[in-house]
């Protein structure tokens, strides 16, 4: 399956990333890829609707445009949100040490292949 080759190369390409899982609308995994519990990431998978939802209803005010992807970092991880389309998206769990801008950028070209596929 393509998906599964394509979060497996995001993973493997960021150094100290955990993983990376493909959600949809509900927020129910269609493919992971990780290094730690596949249900820890299906859990993270799952909740990151609450994020994006709650972003977008701050995009309409702003005037900024459509959100495309965003960074929660907290004491330990960085964990990357961005959208493929209105079905889909993709997070990605990395261990701080690792460098965001490094992260973004494996992570929105796994988004653009990702795009290609769905």
């Amino acid at each position: 399956m393509p998906f599964q080759r394509i979060l497996k190369t995001l993973v493997e390409e960021t150094p100290r990333a955990v993983g990376a899982i493909l959600v949809d609308w509900e927020g129910e995994a269609v493919q992971e890829w990780c290094l730690c519990d596949p249900y820890e990431m299906r859990f993270i998978g799952a909740h990151k609707g609450i994020i994006l939802a709650r972003l977008k209803e701050m995009q309409g005010s702003a005037q900024v445009g459509a959100i495309e992807d965003v960074v929660v970092t907290a004491s330990e991880r960085h964990l990357i949100i961005g959208c493929i389309d209105d079905d889909y998206s993709l997070v990605m769990d990395v261990d701080r040490a690792c460098p965001v801008a490094l992260a973004l950028h494996h992570f929105r070209a796994a988004v653009t292949r990702l795009k290609k596929e769905i």
